[in-house]
């Protein structure tokens, strides 16, 4: 429980944090608004081929404006060597990387969550039939995102070209969780069905559960390189 306090504490520290300047939230809104705008362009929404790639297009856009709120989980706390004393305080190097990896998890969710009518007007999609099943897709897949975006973002913090090697190192690993998150929306928006695949959505939580652990076990190994 002590540890889940400290995680906790430090998720409240960085919610606090970016609420305060609203540096990377307005960023991320304003980088999402603007893909689905160019995206409602580029494909005719009314047409069948583009609702068969909607969900892919929706997790285009939510990968890439998660980068901009994933560069700031362990860069904020550089300045004045706040990171340092973080790192030398009690508490477990786990017990940081889940409070910074639950703010960004939360700060992503509500941009995706404002976003997404948004994303149902542009492409005339009816999203009250699919809600449910749709919303627990968002969680494990932005889960996936926000776990491994964090761990690369403690490893990138004191890199001088953070911006640009955080999405080169991310991307490529959130392959397979991409594919899953995209297959099983873009069979939602699509066919209209109900029913989850349930073969794409046990892939998905396997990737949750398989990077959670590898980052919480190597997590201190990354905060001292």
């Amino acid at each position: 429980m002590r540890h889940l306090r400290h995680a906790m504490t430090i998720a409240g520290k960085d919610l606090r944090s970016e609420f305060r300047g609203k540096e990377g939230i307005n960023a991320a809104f304003s980088f999402s608004l603007v893909m689905l705008l160019i995206f409602s362009f580029a494909f005719d929404p009314t047409a069948p081929e583009t609702r068969s790639i909607a969900g892919g297009l929706l997790w285009i856009v939510f990968t890439f404006a998660g980068a901009l709120i994933l560069n700031r989980s362990f860069a904020r706390d550089v300045p004045n060597d706040c990171l340092d004393a973080l790192i030398a305080s009690p508490v477990e190097g786990w017990s940081l990387f889940l409070g910074k990896a639950t703010a960004s998890f939360l700060l992503l969710i509500g941009i995706e969550t404002v976003c997404l009518p948004v994303f149902a007007v542009f492409y005339d999609i009816s999203l009250v039939p699919v809600l449910g099943q749709l919303a627990l897709v968002m969680v494990l897949g932005t889960w996936a995102l926000t776990v491994v975006g964090t761990a690369f973002g403690a490893l990138t913090v004191n890199v001088r070209l953070r911006e640009i090697m955080l999405p080169m190192l991310l991307y490529p690993v959130m392959i397979p969780a991409l594919v899953a998150a995209m297959e099983i929306t873009a069979h939602l928006f699509d066919s209209g069905f109900t029913a989850v695949d349930g073969n794409w959505l046990r892939y998905l939580v396997g990737f949750d559960v398989i990077y959670t652990a590898l980052a919480v076990a190597l997590i201190d190994l990354v905060l001292v390189a």
